[in-house]
């Protein structure tokens, strides 16, 4: 087993100063599994106060007993910081969120038995042999190592005394599941469909929390299908449900329901990043209520969902207590996914004003959601002719130009210095400094620029002028030169 030294040296500590000490939970399930855990958790029969003295940097700012230990100066987020917990037994839930009372339990089965999974309810002991050689040995009263190997999600102990302890458990089942590819066992789903309703006692930013990881997931297709199936998607995303059933017109394959699940599943085979995932599940979510059949043709249409939507969406994920910049972020690129257009009409003024009201900076996330939208149509190609012409036009109008504004002076600059009325002059100036600049970038400062330019007016017009020609002509060969590389780079014309 691969047990980094920053965790297997809190355990050794531990036993040397005479206390019990495991790695248990999540992390062990996760070694076990062969997955790279997200955080580390040691359990034991010492004391916070015990634990502070044996640790030189560590925090205690809870009332479960939790001391942080602090590894300073590595990289890994996961091994920052390592939290060791006392053993504990939990008394009743009341508000079905947090246990009432704790208290410190003697041995480590006490401790093992309250917890929720038997995939999470093994502990690993590990002992140091010599150098950097160690023995592992697992404690598993629960049997989760066997339901580990089969696959199987199951309670510890009675799945509905666990669930009405801490509802949040009916939800992070269904994501551990989908997180690991698992499958619930028939009582813990039994369970769960019948506590599933407790999800009301469970705060926004938990629920969030829990399904932030469903999206972030290699499947969350199947985790929200199964959300679904158990009866608990209405406590995340009931607006989602809406639309199961929603026929659409002949462009898509699907109903909205399965269109919207689909584009998400692709938004995490291509592994973007969350703002994109959101994106893709709620960039329909407001058709249903857009939903008319047109009296001519006898086709649905949606007219207006991409605005109604991005209200929509801004409402949702208020409610799930999103931070704003998400908010904000996944709220323009429902607003302007319907951007597509005839790219043999569109003009490049039009792209520019796209990227204006998306943002410049969320403009390729909105080509990654389009993307992704019409692999959720049923379509084979995520990047037909059209969509990458669209993407060629959008870095021609994002690129900087080469245009005489990229200079450090400007005519009236020119006109002062060369003192010069306006006139033809100071256009074959600024071209050719321009033309110096963009073969010397490193000329294009105040000093040089201005000394040049009193060189250049003293010329007679006529040599300015053919200067002047020259250089705007090789500027605008250089720029067409550019311009085909990017269509090059899309293949398009």
């Amino acid at each position: 087993m691969n047990i980094p030294e920053e965790v297997s040296r809190v355990p050794e500590e531990l036993k040397k100063a005479g206390f019990e000490a495991y790695l248990v939970g999540g992390c062990v399930r996760d070694v076990l599994s062969g997955r790279k855990p997200k955080d580390w958790d040691v359990t034991t029969n010492a004391q916070p106060e015990k634990i502070e003295r044996l640790f030189a940097n560590t925090f205690y700012e809870n009332d479960y007993g939790t001391v942080g230990i602090v590894n300073e100066d590595i990289s890994d987020e996961t091994l920052k910081v390592i939290e060791v917990t006392p053993y504990r037994i939990e008394g009743k839930y009341s508000d079905k969120r947090r246990p009432d009372t704790i208290t410190f339990a003697k041995t480590l089965e006490d401790d093992l038995k309250r917890r929720d999974f038997t995939i999470n309810a093994i502990a690993l002991s590990i002992e140091k042999i010599s150098g950097e050689t160690h023995k592992f040995s697992i404690i598993d009263p629960h049997g989760g190592s066997i339901d580990l190997t089969k696959g199987i999600i199951r309670a510890v102990g009675k799945a509905d005394e666990r669930f009405k302890e801490d509802a949040l458990r009916v939800l992070r089942a269904v994501r551990i599941a989908t997180e690991m590819k698992f499958v619930l066992d028939k009582d813990t789903e039994a369970a769960l469909i019948a506590d599933g309703d407790l999800l009301g006692h469970i705060s926004a930013e938990r629920i969030r929390d829990e399904f932030v990881k469903i999206l972030m997931s290699d499947m969350p297709a199947d985790g929200l299908r199964l959300a679904h199936k158990l009866g608990i998607l209405k406590y995340i995303l009931p607006e989602l449900e809406e639309g199961i059933g929603i026929e659409q017109n002949k462009a898509h394959a699907f109903d909205v329901w399965e269109h919207l699940l689909k584009t998400l599943q692709h938004s995490a085979d291509k592994k973007w990043p969350l703002h994109i995932r959101l994106a893709a599940i709620l960039h329909d979510i407001s058709k249903p209520e857009t939903r008319r059949k047109n009296p001519s043709t006898g086709e649905w249409t949606f007219y207006g969902h991409d605005v109604v939507g991005a209200r929509k969406v801004r409402v949702i994920l208020e409610r799930l207590k999103f931070s704003h910049e998400i908010i904000d972020k996944v709220t323009r690129l429902v607003r302007w996914h319907m951007f597509f257009s005839d790219t043999e009409t569109i003009t490049l003024s039009a792209v520019r004003r796209l990227a204006t009201n998306v943002g410049p900076e969320n403009v390729w996330d909105l080509m990654n959601v389009r993307m992704c939208d019409r692999i959720g149509t049923g379509r084979p190609k995520e990047s037909p002719y059209r969509l990458r012409k669209y993407q060629s036009m959008i870095e021609e109008a994002l690129r900087s130009p080469l245009t005489v504004g990229m200079l450090k002076i400007n005519g009236t600059d020119i006109m002062s210095i060369c003192e010069l009325k306006p006139g033809r002059e100071i256009g074959y100036i600024l071209h050719a400094l321009l033309e110096e600049v963009l073969e010397n970038p490193e000329l294009n400062t105040k000093e040089y620029l201005e000394n040049r330019a009193n060189m250049l007016a003293k010329l007679p017009i006529d040599e300015l002028k053919k200067i002047g020609e020259k250089a705007k002509l090789a500027r605008e060969e250089e720029d067409e030169k550019i311009v085909e590389e990017i269509r090059k780079k899309y293949w398009v014309k």
